[in-house]
């Protein structure tokens, strides 16, 4: 049973941690996982088209010599107003190298992981704009300020409609007001502590461009990540994508490569404007499920969720973010960790997974009897949804995992000197009882 819930997790994990998105809905068809990929595009633009990104390349060369002098100013009042103080545990308040964070500073030099084929492969010049959202709640300013400059200076300008930070109740509520200095960065704070998943839910609530792209607060873009995913969603409306995560040294901040080997496509990327069809596609599949709590297991229920009710999950190697792995969650929850991901989880399970949910509970029986609140509205989403079953899921998506098999249930029905006895499915007999039986007394039911 552990080993089916791990395998199943997993792949998950592979199909979530990053970032996806969400477009209009159109005829809700299945694609395998990035199975165009590594297509070269020709590009031969019309001699409008190709005045119009000679005049972007400009634009941009001025926005960037702005930003820098912006950075510039808004990292020395935030290093400035909270450094390390000497003896300090630099892992203490975020499970991470604090100081090599700070001493980077909020832009450096990172390699470019792609595959060589990555670099020649072009894209359609009319690609619509997104609203970049990122949730934080007490991050390292050094890492959140190392977040937002990677945006900026590894996209193409016209893609960055805005970036909206929404501050989860920090500690420090002069976060936001600094880093809204920045160009194209505004910022929201919430009022009380609502987690990661309502958080998200807000920002998509105030966005205001066709595409919202959701990122941690603790990540690095690497070169050309966003036009491949746009690209593919602009393709398929109902495509959710992800690049491939890098590693960034908890330690050391050093930016390691992982591997291109994966399957599936997990993220944080979706479609939301107030005004235009771009936001059905978004509420159609019911958003996120806000009656989870701080953070854990939204990434498993919405994987379900896009793959059961239509969609696809596709992990794009030409796109890559590096993202800083931590051991611990530097963070409290309020009602405790173990309790908060039981909830979430368990709500999953029991919306989504059918018959199979035994196997949750199998692996987890801590989860018994732990309250999840009302699933009623999530039930009736799926209903509503024409949702396929949990075993469409194991059969079409993950055929590679292996069901546990179920154990082999003897008993003995003994009325008198006569047995009804079973084996399995096999038919039933009446019959003398025969002596010796192997059968435990604890599993004869006398008649």
């Amino acid at each position: 049973f552990n080993s089916f819930l791990t395998a199943l997790l997993l792949f998950l994990h592979i199909q979530y941690f990053g970032l996806f998105y969400f477009f209009q809905s159109s005829p809700l068809t299945m694609h395998p996982a990035g199975g165009q990929a590594w297509t070269h595009r020709s590009f031969n633009p019309e001699p409008s088209v190709l005045k119009f990104l000679i005049h972007t390349q400009h634009v941009y060369g001025s926005i960037l010599k702005g930003c820098a002098l912006m950075f510039t100013a808004v990292r020395l009042q935030l290093v400035r107003q909270r450094s390390l103080k000497a003896g300090e545990d630099p892992y203490r308040d975020h499970a991470f190298n604090l100081q090599e964070s700070d001493r980077l500073g909020s832009e450096r030099a990172i390699r470019d992981t792609r595959h060589y084929r990555c670099a020649s492969i072009t894209f359609d010049p009319d690609l619509p704009s997104t609203s970049i959202i990122i949730t934080f709640h007490n991050e390292a300013r050094s890492t959140l300020l190392r977040t937002i400059k990677s945006v900026l200076i590894r996209s193409p300008p016209y893609l960055i409609q805005e970036i909206i930070l929404v501050d989860d109740f920090s500690s420090d509520p002069e976060d936001c007001q600094l880093l809204s200095q920045i160009p194209k960065v505004r910022c929201l704070r919430n009022e009380r502590r609502e987690g990661l998943i309502r958080s998200r839910v807000r920002g998509a609530s105030a966005a205001s461009a066709s595409i919202l792209t959701f990122l941690d607060s603790h990540c690095e873009v690497n070169t050309d990540w966003l036009q491949p995913m746009i690209q593919r969603v602009k393709e398929d409306h109902t495509r959710v994508v992800s690049p491939i995560i890098d590693v960034i040294s908890l330690d050391n901040f050093a930016y390691l490569a992982a591997s291109a080997d994966l399957r599936g496509g997990e993220g944080r990327i979706c479609n939301l404007n107030t005004d235009n069809p771009y936001r059905y596609w978004f509420n159609h599949l019911g958003q996120y499920d806000i009656h989870m709590d701080i953070w854990g297991g939204e990434n498993f229920e919405l994987s379900f969720r896009v793959w059961m009710c239509g969609g696809s999950l596709e992990i794009l190697p030409c796109s890559r973010v590096g993202h800083v792995f931590r051991k611990r969650h530097p963070y409290d929850f309020p009602e405790g960790n173990a309790l908060t991901y039981i909830k979430n989880t368990r709500r999953a399970a029991e919306v989504w997974m059918d018959e199979y949910k035994q196997y949750y509970y199998a692996a987890r029986p801590s989860a018994q009897g732990k309250a999840f609140g009302s699933i009623a509205d999530r039930v009736a989403l799926r209903r509503k949804l024409n949702c396929n079953s949990f075993r469409w899921y194991l059969e079409n998506v993950y055929p590679e995992l292996r069901i546990p098999e179920q154990k082999v249930t003897y008993s003995l029905l003994k009325q008198g000197g006569l047995c009804l006895e079973s084996h399995s499915t096999d038919s039933l007999g009446l019959a003398e009882c025969k002596s010796g039986s192997s059968i435990p007394a604890s599993q004869v039911i006398y008649v």
